[in-house]
């Protein structure tokens, strides 16, 4: 997302309730916005992060907060460029976050592959687990304004946990005679990936 052009995001809050500063801080994180000194936030200016400002101070607003939105410029190149690194140290902590969770999900389904817990229960909760992995993987690339190379690291770290359940999944259907062992040629995939993975655990 190149861009000189940016919106800063100004708010007053009352005192109480103080659920309204967790809701502001909540969402200003969600939507990727950088918190600056003084209690200002920064944006990209776009078409949608101008109607989500509306939509924010118009809450806040209903609560007897005030707020400000404002266009900003910086005035030179390495500024901006400051201001761009700045976002890309954000996301790069949720990415390495990201990826340790990955790493979990591996060595979990290996310690389960170690044991032979080829169950329906066991399956489903590694389903569950790796929805909850795309999902987060897609809110973090939603506020990815300024993409490096750990966001592509980070789909494969996905595509490599997709792959490794369908094996674990292929096991479980063998294992419960829903498929037949020449169906689901899954054993030697399944105990390299155990080897790999599972070396450490």
């Amino acid at each position: 997302m190149p861009t000189d052009h940016w919106l800063l995001f100004s708010p007053q809050l009352p005192a109480t309730p103080s659920s309204l500063r967790v809701l502001v801080w909540r969402r200003m994180q969600t939507v990727g916005a950088l918190n600056v000194p003084n209690g200002l936030w920064l944006l990209p200016h776009t078409a949608e992060h101008e109607q989500f400002l509306s939509k924010i101070r118009a809450d806040i607003e209903q609560q007897e907060g005030m707020a400000w939105v404002f266009t900003a410029q910086l005035v030179d190149a390495t500024s901006q460029e400051r201001l761009v690194a700045r976002f890309q140290e954000e996301r790069q902590e949720e990415y390495a976050e990201f990826a340790s969770r990955c790493q979990e999900f591996l060595q979990e389904i290996a310690r389960e592959t170690q044991a032979h817990k080829w169950t329906f229960a066991e399956l489903e909760e590694n389903e569950h687990d790796l929805h909850k992995l795309t999902r987060w993987l897609h809110q973090i690339q939603r506020r990815d304004f300024f993409p490096t190379a750990l966001a592509q690291e980070a789909v494969a770290h996905l595509a490599r946990c997709r792959e490794t359940l369908q094996t674990f999944a292929q096991a479980v259907y063998a294992q419960h005679g829903v498929l037949s062992s020449e169906e689901a040629p899954f054993l030697p995939a399944l105990q390299e990936k155990q080897d790999e993975i599972g070396g450490n655990v």
